[in-house]
């Protein structure tokens, strides 16, 4: 029963109450027993012994009449003079001859067309939804056309309106003259049904079938509510960073049409075109590129190494894990102009030319029991807390995490142990590596080399564990491959008025011979960390899969590990096409300027 199949919805009570009534009545039921009878017979596929049974049965009365007046003729006369009959065996021959189909009635000799073009009415029932279509007024004509069809909307569903179709009269009130904003408050006044009158415009019919599923990841949030330049609100769609969007049209530049994925049957809505983005980011002015810095004294360089990433270190905990070493990146005051200029430099180690986090074209993957787990990667501005948090996420499970033993080429000190707290080599041996690009990044420091070697990340991932990687995001290239698969994390400061609460009592470690080798965060470190923060996000933030905020510590800890779980149970992962199969190129055509929605 159709009826017992049913569930209902909070929201749609009152429809199910009816439908449910409708299924119960004894008509329906009977119209289905014909429906049924009339199918099977059709399986049968009968063929017609007469085709014009009514001159047949025309003739037949002729010739009784003059047989005679018995009773059994007088009685067959009759029946065949009876109007049910005639009907019977005129529907019959129109069946057999199938004289069925619908006529169009002659034109009248006096009819006179009022376009040149052809015109047709449509009406469709109106609901809670908008009937899925944007509108605008044609600058040369000034014509109220169709300007775009929302898939999956009552329009693009029935099929019956086109994108460039005119639209002469709504509810038969004419569009001559007037403006799409004046056209919404009409039809929502509208109860019941809305009437079209349209000339229709010329449009290919498209095989959705034959289409690629296109599906990306968004890099930045977007609230239809806050951005006064889409066409209409109710059209568009808002998503949050780290969002899977199914890109269903990207016939306009301007504005794509997208749905959240897993909602199939949902109407897809307007979202900001990689372009009409791109376009808005540039005309920010970025606030790292032109904000004046003040000289450092050349001593600092000297001194200070970096900021470690957390609040309790090692000199300061006593805690030590081999190969939670310091990152082979620069320290944070020899960095500064390194930094700086790598920030006014448009171009990208990974895809080039640097274009803000937009979106990202990605394929869902299947990971198999044989299959090694993706890499993790954190990356984040010094001081941030990116080394603790990888410190912590390790010791919560030893037997699923690992990091990698670092290289070096200074000598082991008696305290140490070769391929556990490093790996001891010659400096020809590192800088034999060097050449053949087998370290990740390298660094040098007081004439020693220090790096982290793609063969250490292969020793990890070959035990079954997640290896876990901090790395500064320029070198991420060397391993955001097919072959790793990496999962990046971003960590970034929270705003500054907590970044002062959670850092101030926070220290980091100087150099052993600097008078002050343990020292607080100073108003300059916070300052340069937002830069530092900002510069990697708008270079590098097509590469970060996961944002997160470390401003209390022990919360963001909790959000990484559960994030990281996630991604290495999951069955279904969301990854870059181009590490699945080959990304294609995406035609882009000519936009249209959308001005209101129906």
């Amino acid at each position: 029963m159709l009826s017992s199949g049913l569930e209902a919805h909070p929201d749609q009570e009152e429809d199910y109450r009816f439908l449910h009534s409708m299924l119960r009545e004894k008509k329906i039921h009977l119209l289905f027993k014909i429906h049924e009878r009339l199918k099977l017979f059709e399986k049968k596929r009968p063929i017609p012994v007469q085709e014009h049974a009514t001159d047949l049965a025309s003739k037949l009365m002729e010739e009784l009449l003059h047989q005679g007046c018995r009773d059994e003729v007088t009685e067959l006369v009759a029946i065949l003079s009876k109007p049910h009959l005639k009907s019977l065996l005129a529907v019959h021959d129109a069946v057999a001859q199938r004289d069925y189909e619908p006529m169009l009635l002659p034109v009248p000799d006096d009819f006179v067309a009022d376009e040149e073009d052809s015109v047709k009415i449509v009406s469709m029932v109106k609901t809670k939804e908008p009937l899925g279509a944007t509108i605008k007024r044609d600058e040369s004509t000034g014509a109220i056309v169709v300007a775009r069809i929302m898939k999956g909307g009552a329009a693009d569903k029935s099929g019956l309106i086109h994108e460039g179709d005119e639209l002469k009269e709504v509810n038969g009130v004419s569009m001559e003259h007037r403006k799409p904003k004046e056209i919404l408050p009409l039809l929502a006044r509208s109860k019941g049904e809305v009437t079209f009158k349209i000339i229709p415009a010329f449009y290919k019919e498209e095989v959705s079938s034959q289409r690629k599923q296109l599906f990306v990841r968004a890099l930045f949030d977007y609230n239809p509510e806050e951005d006064p330049t889409v066409p209409c609100k109710e059209a568009a769609v808002g998503f949050r960073r780290g969002d899977i969007l199914q890109i269903v049209s990207l016939e306009d530049e301007t504005w794509w049409q997208a749905r959240h994925h897993g909602d199939g049957q949902s109407r897809a809505g307007l979202i900001p075109s990689q372009q009409l983005h791109e376009r808005r980011v540039a005309l920010q002015r970025p606030r790292a590129l032109f904000k004046p810095r003040t000289p450092k004294a050349p001593g600092d360089l000297q001194h200070v190494t970096s900021i470690l990433e957390d609040v309790d270190y090692r000199a300061i905990t006593g805690f030590h894990i081999a190969g939670l070493r310091r990152s082979f990146r620069l320290g944070r005051k020899g960095s500064v102009a390194r930094e700086t200029a790598r920030s006014r430099r448009w171009s990208a180690g990974v895809h080039g030319t640097i274009r803000p986090p937009t979106y990202v074209e990605v394929f869902p993957y299947h990971r198999l029991s044989t299959d090694r787990h993706r890499l993790v990667v954190l990356v984040g501005p010094s001081g941030v807390g990116v080394s603790e948090l990888k410190k912590r996420l390790l010791i919560s499970d030893p037997d699923r995490y690992a990091v990698t033993v670092p290289y070096t080429t200074r000598e082991r000190r008696q305290q140490e142990t070769d391929a556990v707290d490093y790996h001891y080599v010659p400096l020809h041996k590192f800088e034999e590596d060097i050449l053949h690009h087998r370290f990740i990044e390298y660094g040098r420091y007081k004439g020693y080399y220090y790096g982290s070697s793609l063969e250490s990340v292969n020793r990890v991932l070959a035990d079954g564990k997640v290896c876990l990687l901090d790395m500064h995001p320029s070198n991420i290239k060397r391993v955001y491959t097919r072959e790793y698969r990496p999962f990046v994390v971003f960590v970034k400061p929270p705003r500054i008025e907590e970044l002062r609460l959670t850092r101030r009592r926070a220290k980091f470690i100087c150099e052993e011979e600097h008078k002050n080798p343990v020292r607080t965060f100073t108003e300059e470190d916070f300052e340069e960390m937002l830069d530092s923060c900002e510069s990697m996000e708008r270079e590098y933030g097509h590469l970060f899969e996961k944002v997160l905020v470390n401003g209390d510590i022990a919360v963001a800890f909790r959000e990484l590990k559960s994030v990281v779980l996630r991604m290495t149970e999951a069955e279904v992962q969301w990854v870059p096409t181009e590490w699945v199969c080959p990304s294609p190129t995406t035609a882009r055509r000519s936009c249209s300027h959308l001005t209101g929605w129906i």
